[in-house]
């Protein structure tokens, strides 16, 4: 399992730590990851996604799952975010036909 946000695409950055001495050694900063549910108003199910802490505050600003993801990039997006942006869309594609 890749340590990627599915929504977001950010993943581990490089640097440094930085001694007193000002001796410089390579280390890693890894995105703060956790799993939520998400509920998709449209589909009526929930999905787990493993998400940054920061997508999560993102998802609230918005609206929810269903804005974000109409609004999201696909080149950011995981696979199963894609899938599921695809679904979203021809359900709200279908329920404004219909009206």
């Amino acid at each position: 399992m890749s340590r990627r946000c599915e929504l977001t695409g950010i993943g581990p950055m490089v640097g440094h730590n930085v001694s007193h001495s000002n001796i410089k050694t390579k280390r890693r900063f890894l995105p703060a990851l956790k799993v939520a549910t998400l509920q998709s108003d449209a589909l009526g199910q929930s999905f787990r996604l493993r998400i940054t802490n920061a997508a999560l505050r993102t998802l609230d600003f918005r609206g929810g799952l269903d804005p974000f993801l109409v609004k999201a990039s696909d080149d950011e997006l995981s696979l199963r975010a894609r899938k599921i942006k695809r679904q979203i869309k021809a359900k709200l594609a279908e329920t404004t036909a219909a009206a």
